[in-house]
């Protein structure tokens, strides 16, 4: 790569340098029949056949492998244009195509900083503690398990849990966020990010190719090696466009017999703009988004993004913040409310679901000891079956107890139906096959849902469905808080697939968002999938199109009005080719231009889209910028 590039580099500054003396020598400042003049004229002609070379070898790579190629045509016309002694006409299309190497090159490039930038975040030494002792190892020689001290001013080089310590983190490089967050006795900690402040001791959990910070490079060199759509029909019409050229050509030398107005013609068409200017603009776009902790995983679903109409979400964890509350514990017999909280802590110590969580936070509150269960069997979406020594529990919804022969009197039907009113969740309990209490539980809508749903809708997205396992006030409370256009309560996860399936055929495209967990089978159906808070998920980063590595809904709109900017900026790189390509060939045909001109102007107006393309980097991510996308 280096050794092309250095090339490249050279034979531009020599064309330069040879332009530049035989501008003079045209000009009178010197005579081109002097020693001066002809030196630069030597080296003109020196180095534009030179430049052919690398030209017309890779024409021939790719028509040995079947391909037409851009290059095919600038190879004939440079071959033309030596023939005719056209020197300068063939330093400006060898200036033209050396450039567009380069900025072939830099596209590549740009991906290999993202990657090599990411790489720097990783320490090359990590200190770690050895018994009473502590010792510094290659980042490379840690292991699962051990223990790892991060002092202030230290990147964490591993994914862990804090055993002891606090310490204020800058999670930045992850997921864009820009405050700080406090770490501590327990808290998930991730690689490369900073400790700012404070020091601590983190169990090692994930390390090299695991931990998040490798998945985000792989991903991010996954993405810039997939092609759209948009690049597939840019190769396509390429073709086309080469084989009409030469024809054209053809026949125009056939009626005419001008070699020169040919020439002309061969020279105002041989660009390799859109070639570049194409896949740099998804690059770029794709980098800024990794900036904001958007992961996206392929210019081919930027492309998809910007046609979604329809959004299906699940609810907790996605709109809501996922971290349930236990309200209140109604006992419903004789059985005291501290065996009710330990029965259902013993179902939800193995557990992940939010309920299992906050239910397990409400027993640490009241200082209850948990046990764990001898036997314990969970149905996702449902409840959990568990055994302690001589008694058996269930936890779960209502209908799960009651699907497994619990008894649900009506004075305990009414007393469930009245919390739900209020849109709470309920979690009923029965211990030996008798229903002992509910635990009544509050979910908070995350910040910003209902703006960020509001600014979808100023990007082109018209419908909004909640999917979820919630009971039906819970779901209505929610969807009408935040302005969901319709939803669905009581699903399995099953359940959920099956509607999906029904949307997509009555929608079209659809996205679907939702945490990567749970949800990984409906998010692997959808068109565009969004992975909520994928910082630390595998399953996340492994299931979603665009994994969000915060957990901040605004990431959504951003990511959807970067799709339809870098498509934007795509269409009009197509526009200003083809008015470009316009002018030209009517100045040449007009005879306006020459071989010279044409060759001049070439080289000026390929230029253009791929500077145009730039205009990504300077774009403002806020609500702000969303109302000039319709």
């Amino acid at each position: 790569m280096n050794r092309k590039i250095y090339f490249n580099e050279a034979l531009m500054l020599v064309l330069l340098i040879s332009l530049v003396f035989h501008g003079l020598g045209v000009t009178g400042v010197f005579s081109p029949e002097s020693l001066l003049g002809k030196v630069s004229e030597f080296f003109l002609i020196i180095i534009s056949i030179i430049g052919v070379i690398p030209v017309l070898v890779s024409a021939g790579i790719a028509l040995f492998k079947r391909s037409i190629t851009i290059d095919l045509l600038a190879g004939i016309a440079l071959a033309f244009t030596l023939l005719q002694h056209e020197w300068v006409s063939a330093a400006f299309i060898n200036l033209m195509l050396s450039s567009a190497r380069l900025f072939d090159a830099f596209t590549q490039k740009k991906t290999e900083n993202i990657i090599t930038h990411l790489l720097k975040l990783r320490p090359v030494s990590v200190r770690v503690k050895s018994g009473e002792h502590t010792k510094i190892i290659p980042l490379e020689e840690v292991k699962i398990g051990e223990i790892i001290i991060v002092e202030s001013g230290d990147r964490i080089p591993i994914d862990g849990k804090v055993i002891q310590g606090q310490a204020s983190v800058d999670q930045s490089t992850l997921t864009g966020e820009s405050q700080p967050v406090s770490k501590t006795d327990g808290s998930q900690v991730f690689s490369s990010t900073l400790c700012l402040s404070g020091s601590l001791f983190v169990k090692a959990e994930k390390v090299g190719k695991d931990t998040t910070l490798a998945k985000m490079i792989a991903l991010v060199d996954e993405a810039s090696r997939a092609k759209t759509k948009t690049e597939t029909f840019a190769n396509k019409f390429s073709a086309w466009y080469i084989g009409i050229s030469l024809i054209t050509a053809i026949l125009i030398y056939l009626i005419t017999r001008n070699l020169n107005l040919v020439l002309s013609l061969l020279l105002v068409t041989c660009a390799d703009d859109l070639a570049v200017a194409i896949p740099l603009g998804f690059t770029v776009a794709i980098s800024k988004a990794a900036k904001h902790g958007i992961i996206v995983k392929g210019a081919a679903v930027m492309e998809r993004l910007k046609d979604i109409r329809t959004f299906v979400t699940d609810k907790t964890g996605t709109l809501t913040s996922g971290v349930s509350t236990v309200l209140k514990v109604i006992s419903l017999g004789d059985v005291p409310e501290a065996s009710c909280v330990n029965a259902a802590a013993i179902c939800s110590v193995d557990s992940k679901h939010p309920t299992a969580l906050a239910i397990l936070g409400y027993a640490k509150s009241r200082k209850i000891d948990v046990h764990t269960p001898d036997e314990v069997k969970e149905t996702p979406g449902d409840g959990v079956w568990a055994k302690h020594e001589k008694h058996e529990f269930l936890q779960g919804k209502v209908s799960f107890l009651a699907s497994h022969g619990i008894e649900i009197s009506e004075e305990a039907s009414k007393t469930i139906r009245e919390e739900q009113k209020g849109g709470k969740s309920i979690s009923a309990i029965a211990i030996d096959g008798k229903l002992v209490a509910i635990f009544v539980l509050a979910d908070d809508i995350r910040k910003y849902a209902k703006e960020v749903i509001a600014e979808t809708r100023t990007l082109g997205v018209r419908n909004w469905v909640m999917l979820t396992g919630d009971n039906e006030q819970v779901a209505a409370r929610v969807a009408g808080e935040i302005g969901i256009d319709s939803y669905f309560a009581n699903l399995k996860p099953e359940d959920k697939l099956e509607h999906i399936k029904k949307l997509k055929h009555r929608h079209g495209a659809i996205a679907m968002m939702g945490d990567g967990v749970n949800d990984a089978a409906a998010l692997a159906l959808a068109d565009v999938s969004f992975a909520m808070g994928a910082i630390g998920s595998d399953a996340s980063i492994e299931a979603a199109d665009i994994a969000l590595m915060h957990d901040d809904l605004r990431r959504v709109p951003e990511a959807i009005f970067l799709s339809k900017e870098s498509i934007a900026i795509v269409k009009q790189n197509f526009v200003i080719w083809a008015v470009s390509n316009g002018i030209g060939l009517g100045l040449v045909f007009f005879g306006v231009i020459g071989p010279v001109g044409a060759s001049l102007y070439n080289f000026l107006t390929d230029f253009v889209p791929i500077l145009n393309v730039f205009k990504i980097y300077r774009l403002k991510i806020n609500k702000h910028t969303y109302d000039s996308v319709k």
